[in-house]
Parts: C-alpha cells; sequence; structure tokens
C-alpha cells in the first residue's frame, strides 16, 4: 500500500489495525497487540485510538523495544511515549512496559512469560533506516527463539535516534537497548509494518525487494504470510517501477 503521505499512511494503518482488533474480539475474549514507538509510528497510534467500537478493556499489549537505562521520564523514553501516546488514551486490561531502570535480564523474562501466555493477534512495527527490525540490527539474529533480548544498537541506528530528535547527542544515545526478537515478532498472526520518509527509502527497497538476510532485518517479513507493508510516496521512491506501479494506492 502506497499513501500520499504520513497522515494518509497513519489513517490506513490505524484502520486495519482497529478492524484486525475487532474480529479477533469476535472470536475470543482477549485479543493481544504489539505497540511499536518511533516516529513512524505518531499518526498510526493517534488512529488506533480513535478506532470506534474497540472493547479496549479486552486487549493486553505489549511493549517492542527499549533503552536500557532510561527513566520513563526521559524525553527519549520509549515508555513514556507508549503511555502518552497510547496506554493513557485507551482503557486496556494490560500493558506490559519494558522498564528501562529495570534488571535487564529480570525485565526481558518477565516479558517473555507474559507474552507467551497466549497467541498475540496484531504487531505493529516500523523498518528502521538501517534495515532494523524493532532494535535488531544487522546482523539479526534469525535462529533465536528467544521472546526478548539484551541488544548491542550499532551506530546507524544510534545516529538516527539523534536525526529524529529523540537526543541531541550520539554520545547520549545508550548502546544498549532490551528488544522482541525477530522470531518473537514472527510469531504475530497478523503483521501491520507502516514506513513513512524518503530517508528509509533504501531500507525499504532492501526489506522488500532485496533477498531475506540478517544484514537487513526487516526483510524476514517477505517470508510471514499476513503482512501489510503500507508506505508514504517518499519511503517508496526506491522501490522499482513494476513494484509501484503494482501497489495500491491510498487516496
Amino acid at each position: 500500500m502506497i499513501a500520499q503521505d504520513r497522515i494518509g499512511l497513519g489513517s490506513y494503518a490505524g484502520r486495519v489495525a482497529g478492524e484486525t482488533l475487532r474480529l479477533a474480539l469476535q472470536q475470543k475474549p482477549i485479543a493481544r497487540l504489539v505497540v511499536a514507538t518511533g516516529s513512524s509510528q505518531f499518526e498510526v497510534l493517534d488512529a488506533l485510538v480513535n478506532e470506534q467500537g474497540i472493547d479496549w478493556s479486552r486487549v493486553e499489549a505489549f511493549h517492542l523495544d527499549e533503552y536500557i537505562g532510561l527513566s520513563i521520564d526521559h524525553p527519549a523514553s520509549f515508555c513514556g511515549y507508549l503511555k502518552q501516546r497510547f496506554v493513557d488514551r485507551v482503557p486496556l486490561k494490560s500493558f506490559m512496559y519494558l522498564d528501562g531502570i529495570q534488571e535487564p535480564y529480570y525485565m526481558c523474562q518477565q516479558a517473555a512469560n507474559a507474552i507467551w501466555a497466549a497467541p498475540v493477534d496484531l504487531a505493529l512495527v516500523g523498518i528502521g533506516e538501517n534495515g532494523h527490525l524493532a532494535f535488531n540490527d544487522p546482523p539479526a539474529d534469525f535462529l533465536t527463539t528467544d521472546a526478548f533480548r539484551i541488544v548491542e544498537l550499532d551506530d546507524a541506528s544510534r545516529r538516527q535516534q539523534v536525526g529524529e530528535g529523540w537526543f541531541d547527542h550520539l554520545d547520549h544515545v545508550p548502546r544498549r537497548a532490551m528488544s522482541m526478537t525477530v522470531h518473537q515478532i514472527m510469531q504475530s498472526q497478523k503483521i501491520i509494518c507502516s514506513v513513512p520518509d524518503r530517508r528509509k527509502s533504501t531500507a525499504v527497497f532492501n526489506s522488500i525487494e532485496g533477498i531475506v538476510t540478517p544484514n537487513v532485518p526487516a526483510s524476514i517479513l517477505q517470508t510471514h504470510p499476513n503482512v501489510t507493508m503500507i508506505l508514504d510516496l517518499g519511503s517508496a521512491s526506491g522501490l522499482s517501477v513494476q513494484l509501484q506501479s503494482a501497489a495500491i494506492k491510498l487516496s
């Protein structure tokens, strides 16, 4: 799917996510959702929280990744991001935060125990400028069956955080994070991948039209049976003419 801009991308992603959650709740008592962060998700989450007909009291949600050592009140904390933009805006049954100031191995195990309790219906994800999926930077571990891991952030990933305005200097960006693994993301029954902005066009091309390789972590999405990829004109600009022509255009 290719939208005209970020607003159109977010609106469509939120609508598809809402439809997915409503369908899941028609079929079982509890729906389970993985939520991403970063600038790519601003419009997505805003659209999702405004979707009608979702019984949020029957939705369990999970945090995708977080820097180690950042408290929830830090401007770049993903816990703080999600609390403000999602958790405080809908009456969820539960939300599993990855608390950046907790002991990270303990936190990863707690999150793993929670997410392994039942299948995940929907994961909202993006793609990093270096092709990362969550904070699984290249070369990503495609083999582990852990749910969450402590990862080292590469310089490209850390520079992206500065470029997006989360930190004012590269030296301030943490070097380690907790991240949901590629394996766990791929266990989700449906994945919505939202990627705006021209600066990600190379990563999008490599993820969609390149080979599946740990050197482009998001390329693994090619192997998932139920992925909706939503781009805007900028992020789609590097795709082949044939693929751009074949893609569904969102008005």
